[in-house]
């Protein structure tokens, strides 16, 4: 079956619709159902990446050590 044959039959469907209606149809639906569930996997993703990141800052070893001068114990805390 030559395309414009499948054309010609195809045509009288498209007759029966409103021509001033525009709409995205399934395949509108189906592109924005995945783009739904792609950013859904990625913000689960993302959650548990931010889950195992430590945000205790290790202390500066120069202001430590300066503090420790100044204070007059090897720690750097008075006690």
């Amino acid at each position: 079956m030559y395309a414009t044959q499948a054309l010609t039959h195809v045509v009288p469907l498209a007759e029966e619709f409103d021509k001033n209606k525009v709409t995205p149809g399934v395949l509108g639906f189906i592109v924005f159902a995945a783009l739904a569930v792609g950013v859904w996997l990625l913000m689960k993703s993302m959650n548990r990446h931010m889950g195992r990141v430590n945000f205790e800052e290790a202390p500066d070893p120069d202001v430590v050590s300066a503090d420790a001068k100044t204070s007059g114990t090897a720690t750097g805390h008075a006690r």
